[in-house]
């Protein structure tokens, strides 16, 4: 049976009707999309980036203003406290010798405690022998042999208590073997403790054969050192070359279980009531690790170690009595701990809204001007970081890249701890 043709009049109402049915649910099926599928992971990604960076740029705006005060040098003719230099070493015997040589070079008179960690080469014949051939190069020496080997920061636990069993009532000054210093560099960090509030000071490292990443890193690592030095004090200084009062620190500290044994000293020498601080005008050479992956593991080892002195005292971070030092540990807990890990879920809500674009297809209107503006900064973001983990420099993305790959340090830093 052949159906009659309907009135062209109702087709075109029929098929209005169906085009104004499939117009009204796109409208919804776009409203949820913008709502639930895009909008929220942008949000998400928005609000986790600025909590994680926010607390940097208050930091940036505070260091800033400290350094403009000024950290005198003290001028003092009082007789400063006597200096021990505490060299620990473990497999050595390459530069042992030129350590030793370069040390004895100081322009000041002090004593030298070795502390070997059960070196398997001829570190400490070298020492040893190079001791019978310098017998006037210090005041005193004394070479601890460890039976076994246990890490560097029960090496420096063991230096220290061997000291406090001697009685001994100066500074410490511990250096790394790989470290070699300009002949005035131990008696400008000993001037400092004319000031009888100075417990602990550091050098700055000048890093040879360094990727352009650690030249910058290490740039932002010395102003904000600068800036809480010249305000109250630092929290973390460099172990290869720093000094500290033996009466302001006690071996006991020290926790063997973790690294940074270096910022371990300097936290708790604030801790204990004394200033730490950072001195730019002393500098000490040495030789980063050949190559990116050794630099790479260097630094997720360090950021493991800051992490955990971090956490060991959170009860400071709000303690009223430590004034500003609270703020600053408060702030370095944050950038070290909380921050990486802000900006993974980020990152990870950038991805969330990536694959539901790519599955549902591009937004329109307003939604297209917010996801293409995330792209971008997107963009920046994972360019900057690439060209710093190869070592490229480009003016305005070497600072931003230069904080991406710290975070990807410390979020496996982080990792590494969650593993055991």
């Amino acid at each position: 049976m052949v159906r009659p043709l309907r009135p062209l009049d109702e087709e075109i109402a029929d098929r209005k009707q169906a085009l104004h049915l499939l117009f009204e649910g796109r409208t919804q099926g776009e409203w949820w999309f913008e709502t639930v599928m895009v909008w929220i992971p942008a949000l998400v990604e928005v609000g986790l980036g600025i909590a994680a960076f926010a607390p940097f740029a208050v930091h940036r705006y505070s260091v800033g203003k400290w350094r403009k005060q000024t950290l005198e040098y003290p001028v003092n003719d009082s007789k400063l406290p006597s200096v021990t230099i505490m060299l620990p070493v473990w497999n050595e015997s390459l530069i042992i010798e030129q350590k030793l040589d370069n040390l004895a070079k100081q322009k000041l008179d002090c004593s030298l405690l070795v502390i070997d960690s059960a070196s398997t080469d001829s570190t400490v014949e070298k020492i040893n022998l190079w001791l019978k051939k310098n017998p006037k190069a210090f005041d005193s020496t004394h070479v601890l042999e460890m039976s076994e080997r246990l890490g560097k920061t029960e090496a420096v636990r063991q230096a220290i208590a061997h000291l406090e069993k001697e009685s001994f009532d100066g500074c410490i000054c511990m250096t790394d073997a790989d470290a070699f210093l300009p002949p005035n560099a131990l008696s400008r960090l000993q001037g400092w403790f004319a000031d009888r509030t100075i417990g602990a000071v550091g050098a700055r490292a000048l890093r040879l054969q360094s990727l352009s990443s650690e030249k910058t890193h290490r740039s932002m690592f010395e102003f904000l050192r600068e800036g809480e030095s010249a305000k109250d004090s630092t929290p973390f200084l460099e172990g290869s070359c720093m000094m500290w009062r033996s009466s302001c620190f006690q071996s006991i500290q020290l926790n063997t279980l973790s690294n940074a044994d270096d910022a371990q000293i300097a936290t708790g020498v604030r801790l204990n009531g004394f200033r730490s601080i950072h001195d730019s005008e002393v500098y000490f050479e040495d030789v980063a690790p050949m190559s990116p992956e050794g630099q790479r593991r260097q630094k997720i080892r360090r950021g493991q170690g800051l992490q955990r002195l971090l956490m060991s005292h959170r009860k400071s971070w709000f303690d009223r009595r430590l004034g500003t030092f609270s703020s600053i540990l408060r702030r370095e807990a944050h950038f070290h701990i909380l921050a990486p890990l802000l900006v993974m879920g980020a990152g990870l809500s950038g991805i969330i809204r990536w694959i539901i674009v790519m599955i549902a297809g591009m937004p329109s209107g307003s939604l297209a001007v917010m996801h293409s503006s995330l792209a971008m900064i997107e963009l920046m973001c994972l360019t900057a970081w690439a060209l710093d983990r190869r070592g490229i420099r480009i003016p305005l993305l070497q600072t931003v890249g230069s904080i991406f790959t710290g975070m990807e340090h410390l979020v496996s830093a982080h990792w590494q701890t969650l593993r055991g």
